[in-house]
């Protein structure tokens, strides 16, 4: 049986004997400490709650939450419930339990970070193809961050106390067209979104707590007993893939720059190629594609941020944790992290992460036979069904199926002119890209519940909005 009280009932008189009566029969629990918090007497019985149900005046707050106020009240408040920092100037030990994000907690969370929220409007106009929308965006669905060209090749894996997880909402059709994110809508938006979770594992993700997979400041934070820990995770195959299909359609190649030569095989393109004498150095294209993808993974873990401060918990986001290794490239068989396969190579400074076989696979070898097989993958994702030019996926215009059905239709000779690029690289190099990870994360949001007692102790008033004193009044 849930046991919780609010503020108000806690002073009321008849339940100050039930108070003492917990005191009377636990020698670990304090009046002040119940009184400070008054999901105690849950914790005290180890019965944490679980239960995916809302309260609505959490849900009122929440949806009514000023944003210039989550903008300005955005900090990053490390020091959760069961926390420690053993010495330094700022030393302190909770004498509180971890207290983990309820379910529902946390799917308001993931939604923020990644909820499909209708359905974007891809790229309105290019000169190239002019009487057609131009075929540059990869999925349909608008989410809670923006994507270049509406490539969209990013998703969220997750663990929590109670194992690992993965949240695919890139192609995740909006559950519904008009979601405002208001009161009377979360319930029902978190709900399906919930159907997008999908269980890895029972367990933690383990990292260990040294460097260098953590950086020595999150030691005594990160992935903390009681937190959700959410990383973006983007496949930069596909997000390159997508860069040089962008570029063949406004008529520019690749010019591989390290190896100071043409792309053999270009010049029977001259068709798609018609500019020739303006190509794409190989190295400046793959970074600035990956800066673009590291740029979506932090506006994701950013709105993630917000949204903290809305609901009143704790957290931070962050890039101080090592992402191969959780990722699963540390090549020690007991840090397993999610499990993604990688490869090693003489040629590559560290090994190349292709993907978690059946989950979340790059598009590149050894997940497609070879790049030409990729892009036809690439192909159907954005004109099959569901995708984002067929004309049969609705869209958010008076008329979509006539908009998605006037789009640049790419011929074989274009999905050949974008493989060779491709296969070229991959064989080369022996990977895809040539100069950065095939799957890529960089950056993380932590959620988890504050110790408000550190604040109280160091801080000056205003260390904390009011929806984190509040909180475990209006959300348990």
């Amino acid at each position: 049986m849930r046991i919780s009280f609010s503020i108000e009932e806690m002073l009321d008189a008849k339940l100050d004997a039930l108070l003492s009566a917990k005191l009377a029969t636990s020698g670990n629990c304090s009046k002040s400490k119940i009184i400070v918090f008054p999901f105690l007497l849950l914790m005290e019985e180890n019965r944490i709650p679980t239960s995916a149900s809302y309260n609505a005046k959490a849900l009122q707050d929440f949806s009514n939450f000023p944003l210039m106020q989550a903008i300005s009240g955005r900090r990053s408040r490390r020091f959760c419930l069961g926390a420690e920092i053993p010495d330094g100037p700022l030393s302190f030990k909770s004498n509180q339990r971890p207290f983990p994000l309820t379910e529902s907690e946390q799917m308001v969370v993931l939604t923020s970070m990644a909820g499909s929220t209708g359905w974007h409007y891809t790229i309105s106009y290019n000169e190239t193809v002019r009487s057609q929308l131009p075929s540059y965006s990869a999925g349909a669905p608008g989410r809670t961050f923006p994507s270049a060209a509406g490539f969209h090749t990013s998703d969220l894996f997750f663990t929590d106390d109670n194992g690992t997880y993965y949240f695919s909402t890139r192609d995740f059709h909006p559950p519904s067209e008009d979601y405002s994110g208001k009161q009377g809508q979360l319930e029902n938006h978190t709900a399906e979104h919930k159907k997008r979770v999908r269980k890895l594992s029972d367990k933690r993700l383990f990292l260990p707590r040294e460097s260098p997979f953590m950086d020595p400041h999150n030691t005594w934070i990160a992935n903390h007993e009681g937190s959700t820990l959410v990383l973006p995770v983007v496949d930069l195959a596909q997000h390159t893939l997508n860069g040089i299909w962008y570029y063949a359609l406004d008529g520019r190649a690749i010019y591989d720059d390290i190896a100071k030569r043409p792309i053999p095989g270009l010049e029977k393109f001259r068709n798609v190629i018609t500019h020739p004498n303006s190509p794409l150095p190989l190295s400046f294209l793959e970074m600035m594609l990956m800066a673009e993808c590291t740029a979506e993974i932090s506006m994701s873990c950013y709105a993630g941020a917000l949204t903290l401060q809305a609901m009143g918990l704790g957290g931070w986001a962050f890039d101080g944790l090592d992402w191969m290794a959780i990722l699963g490239a540390s090549g020690d068989p007991k840090i397993r992290g999610f499990g993604f396969r990688y490869d090693t190579d003489s040629r590559w400074p560290v090994p190349n992460i292709t993907g978690l076989p059946g989950v979340f696979e790059g598009y590149c070898p050894p997940h497609y036979r070879n790049m030409g097989e990729a892009v036809e993958a690439l192909a159907k994702r954005k004109y099959g069904i569901g995708g984002v030019y067929n004309e049969g996926t609705p869209g958010a215009w008076k008329d979509s199926a006539s908009i998605r059905k006037r789009t640049h239709r790419a011929s074989q000779e274009f999905k050949y002119c974008v493989a060779l690029q491709a296969q070229y690289i991959y064989d080369t190099y022996g990977k895809f890209p040539a100069t950065t990870p095939s799957i890529f994360a960089f950056m993380y949001l932590q959620a988890h519940h504050l110790d408000l007692s550190f604040y109280d102790h160091y801080f000056k008033r205003g260390a904390y909005l009011a929806t984190h004193s509040e909180h475990m009044k209006n959300w348990h």
